[in-house]
């Protein structure tokens, strides 16, 4: 996960940084210095992709389209 789908995802959810930060366990401070391309620990990272993957979010790979996020189910996003 990258900073723009980590927003890309906040965004698809309807998050804003504190609700990540209640899902994952994450202080918002973290999460914003996260979106504004500052490093993290690792522990905070996978707990910022955890609750983000348990919202029902997949992360899409860099494949020559651009990195970006979807939902699980197809349906869910409608």
């Amino acid at each position: 996960m990258n900073v723009s789908q980590c927003k890309m995802a906040r965004a698809a959810l309807g998050w804003g940084i504190r609700d990540l930060a209640k899902y994952s366990g994450v202080a918002v401070s973290t999460i914003s210095r996260y979106e504004a391309g500052e490093n993290i620990n690792l522990r905070s990272y996978e707990a910022l992709m955890n609750a983000i993957d348990v919202a029902g979010i997949q992360f899409i790979p860099e494949n020559g389209g651009g990195a970006g996020v979807r939902f699980k189910d197809r349906d869910q996003g409608l």
